[in-house]
């Protein structure tokens, strides 16, 4: 799993030199065919860089030439069937090899650097007691970061690793950990079994002081499956581990029993890592998790019920990604979006996460129709031309449109029928490499359904339609028609099949109740639903009722007056997301009033018992109160949102996930010297909410608050550091001090970030977000230039993912104004010759801009 939804995602940027086509890619597996690597590492020659030697066997076309890849800080050696090679050979992240002969032993020989971008092995000095922890990441070209490789999915090939690293230490891999060789210099060796035939970027190596602990399960093969929970030992007080281990018993138990095929690797370790990028890692049998899943305070609902999705998400990948894998990343979509539904469906129905699908709804949902309405849009089985083409494709198509459309194939072929058809898959594609068409063969021959059309619709074609209802009534409200009309934007004009339903919702004494509901087939531009004539026209309709479609919906007038006024009375969570959400498009859209938008929130988030729900709401309404209304209403607006922010938290349940939620985004959305005075007393405990514990986490949070408002000093926050010297002390540090509002705070911030090139990757994440705090927003105008002057410098100097942190992190798009829009339109057509990579993430930030200015012009119409 990458991302989290995040955007987030980890892997190398494609420089000069370092990228590879998919041609290419095409072309060496014509002529390799990978057996087996021994992969001999050294661990112990000081913090800059490791030993790694490599034996690679392989079988080729004889006479053939071609290439292996490696990023390394220098090459000692290399030997080709026993005959030295010139080192000149490696060049530009690749090892040219010539003469191949039928079957081939490479033998490299390299020094590598350890990283601090979370990519290829990362290095970790932990702050509390000087203990250094390393893991490696490798997805999507970043094994070659460690050992020369064949770096594409669908040359898979069983690899053997050899660690020498102090004895201290544990060191976990993919196959079950031996016993170390201790020698007379405070060292050990481990040599680990050789793992089953797997991609190089599941591969993985985890060493350093981790504490651990372990349990077992009994596989439905009958095997005794080996558990594992490391955590660094400065944490290993917060880890639950006994909680983990339940999740992925039950986890266990679902998909073996309804994929039909039991675990297919010999052990299951789950590895807690600093500095890490994404949400988690599917390496085969020692899945790597943020460190943040970790919680050393008091944390939302929303974040525990992601943390166990997330576990059965890598769990999933163990048999979609692991054991079957795509040959090339533009079916990617097959690991993802199977991982994302499968998560989702198990946390459901197999442990008490059972509103999952309301979850999914208010955060993957929310996530793919935004990304699916960005200029960068496309369709769930992607065009992957090269790396770079990938690295920026870990997104919200891949994840939570596919997801979504998976939903919408189970219900179209039968539940039974499709886990039937993936069963059929993993049996007969085990250990290889597939394509869109192996997993729809399956599925048609259990389901007996042609699966071309569906598939060129939904997984081959982007774009998300809009669902309308047209309602006619007469004097005496009573429904004389009703349709669904369907459209779809102008680039993107495929109309499609929904399955879909349609509710109607009546106030009766203080709730909000489904009074009748249908389910039905819409396809065309226009559907008509004879069977709801001649009924009263209802004060909501609900289109999409239980969230069987992908796609937006919008609210009559009606309804969405209903909605402001009472949305909080409806009792179904999945049906108040859903409104949630029409009311949320129909804004961004500039086609509903963003003042209507924060009247609903502000009178209906209270009544609200989803977590990740009012998670999301809450963050919709700091961009709506900071972005979309017109500047002359945002001052008032944003004083509006602040207090009614405060009034709710005061009144919330004592102790609750929503006063924990209100608390924080009352301190996030602070705008006047009252707010943040009343901050200040709060974290100082001058003011209290009942239950609401001023714990770690939770200060350095109203700290950073402060820090935007100009009521701490850097020095207040060095000693706030120093009474919390940890890694997450040092991430909110750094985002305070670049909140601070004075030019040379955000001056002292860009240096650190763009003219230096020391920090972590979560340091660095974390100081962008201090940097574009909007309690600064005007400071952020003498940054316009500077930005775009970076641009180029930084793609081709940096990894990918500490380019993508800076490129999206240090855009001013608070300032949501025209000038940042000419701005980011003129970068764009003076550098037509950019990478595309770059270009889209540019393209994307202007995106966004262009959407406020469009919503900001609707604020003027009211």
């Amino acid at each position: 799993m990458r991302g989290i939804h995040s955007a987030h995602t980890p892997g190398s940027i494609a420089v000069p030199g370092e990228n590879l086509t998919r041609i290419e890619a095409q072309q060496r597996r014509t002529v390799v065919d990978t057996a087996e690597y021994d992969v001999v590492l050294d661990l112990t020659r000081g913090p800059e860089v490791f030993g790694s030697r490599s034996t690679v066997r392989f079988t080729a076309t004889e006479g053939a030439s071609t290439f292996i890849d490696l990023i390394a800080a220098q090459v000692h050696a290399i030997t080709l069937n026993g005959t030295p090679i010139d080192t000149a050979a490696f060049a530009d992240s690749r090892i040219t090899l010539t003469g191949l002969a039928a079957s081939n032993e490479l033998v490299v020989d390299a020094d590598c650097r350890y990283t601090n971008s979370g990519e290829g092995l990362h290095r970790f000095v932990d702050p509390v007691d000087g203990e250094v922890y390393l893991y490696s990441q490798f997805e999507v070209p970043d094994s070659r970061r460690v050992f020369a490789v064949f770096e594409q999915p669908d040359l898979k090939a069983g690899f053997q690793f050899t660690v020498t690293a102090p004895a201290g230490w544990k060191v976990v891999s993919n196959s079950p950990t031996p016993d170390p060789v201790a020698d007379d210099h405070g060292a050990a060796t481990w040599t680990f079994a050789r793992t089953p035939r797997i991609s190089s970027y599941i591969t993985a190596l985890i060493a350093g002081p981790y504490e651990a602990t372990f349990s077992e399960l009994t596989s439905s093969s009958g095997r005794v499956i080996p558990l594992g929970v490391y955590a660094r030992k400065s944490l290993w007080q917060h880890m639950d581990a006994d909680y983990i281990f339940d999740k992925t018993r039950q986890g266990f138990a679902y998909y073996e029993s309804k994929f039909d095929y039991p675990y297919p690797f010999e052990k299951y370790d789950q590895l807690f890592v600093p500095e890490f990028n994404a949400g988690a890692m599917e390496n085969a049998g020692a899945v790597t998790f943020t460190e943040t899943y970790v919680f050393r305070s008091k944390v939302t609902d929303a974040v525990k019920e992601r943390r166990v999705v997330t576990i059965l998400h890598e769990l999933a990948h163990m048999w979609f990604g692991d054991l079957v894998t795509m040959k090339w990343w533009n079916d990617l979509w097959l690991n993802e979006s199977f991982a994302e539904w499968a998560s989702t469906i198990s946390t459901a129905e197999a442990t008490e996460w059972t509103h999952a699908w309301t979850t999914f709804n208010a955060m993957e949902k929310s996530w793919a129709y935004r990304q699916d309405q960005l200029p960068s849009t496309h369709p769930v089985v992607a065009t992957i031309n090269d790396l770079e083409d990938v690295q920026v494709n870990f997104d919200g198509i891949t994840y939570a449109k596919g997801g979504s459309v998976l939903k919408q194939l189970t219900a179209w072929v039968g539940i039974d029928a499709f886990f039937a058809g993936v069963a059929a898959y993993f049996a007969k594609h085990e250990w290889g490499n597939t394509e869109l068409s192996d997993l729809l063969a399956e599925l048609e021959t259990t389901s007996g359904r042609d699966l071309s059309a569906w598939s060129k619709k939904w997984l081959e074609t982007a774009g998300v339609n809009t669902l309308s209802p047209l309602i006619e009534d007469n004097a005496d409200g009573v429904i004389t028609r009703f349709a669904v009309v369907q459209t779809a934007p102008a680039d993107y004009p495929t109309i499609r099949p929904h399955r879909l339903g349609i509710g109607f919702y009546d106030l009766e004494g203080d709730q909000l109740v489904r009074v009748h509901h249908v389910e039905l087939d819409v396809d065309g531009d226009r559907t008509d639903v004879p069977e709801l004539k001649g009924l009263k026209r209802p004060d909501l309709v609900l289109l999409n009722d239980d969230d069987l479609a992908y796609a937006k919906i919008r609210l009559d007038d009606r309804s969405l007056a209903t909605a402001v006024a009472h949305l909080g009375k409806i009792a179904d969570p999945l049906a108040r997301a859903l409104v949630w959400g029409a009311a949320w498009d129909q804004t961004r859209d500039a086609e509903a009033s963003p003042s209507d938008y924060v009247d609903l929130v502000l009178g209906n988030i209270g009544a609200e018992t989803e977590s990740t729900t009012i998670r999301t709401t809450l963050s919709q309404l700091l961009l709506t109160a900071t972005a979309y209304v017109a500047p002359e209403h945002r001052d008032h607006t944003r004083v509006r949102v602040a207090d009614g922010l405060w009034a709710l938290a005061q009144s919330a349940v004592a102790g609750s996930d929503a006063q924990l939620q209100l608390a924080t985004t009352f301190a996030a959305a602070a705008s006047t010297p009252s707010h943040w005075a009343q901050v200040q007393r709060l974290r100082d405990g001058e003011v209290t909410l009942p239950g609401l514990q001023i714990d770690t986490d939770l200060s350095w949070q109203l700290l950073i608050s402060l820090a935007a408002g100009g009521l701490v000093t850097a020095s207040d926050i060095d000693a706030a550091l120093a009474a919390d010297n940890t890694a997450k002390g040092g991430e909110f540090a750094a985002h305070a001090k670049a909140a601070l509002p004075t030019h040379e705070a955000k001056q002292a911030a860009w240096d650190s970030l763009v003219n230096s090139d020391t920090l972590p990757n979560t340091v660095v994440r974390s100081a962008a977000a201090g940097f574009v705090n909007p309690a600064g927003v005007t400071l952020l105008e003498s940054f316009v230039q500077p930005y775009f002057d970076m641009l180029l410098p930084v793609w081709n100097s940096r990894t990918y993912q500490i380019a993508s942190y800076l490129i999206t992190g240090l855009y001013p798009a608070p300032l949501a104004d025209k000038a940042l829009r000419d701005a980011t339109r003129a970068w764009l057509a003076e550098h037509a010759d950019a990478p595309a990579a770059l270009r889209r993430i540019i393209a994307e930030n202007l995106a966004g801009v262009e959407r406020a200015l469009s919503v900001q012009a609707r604020d003027r119409q009211d």
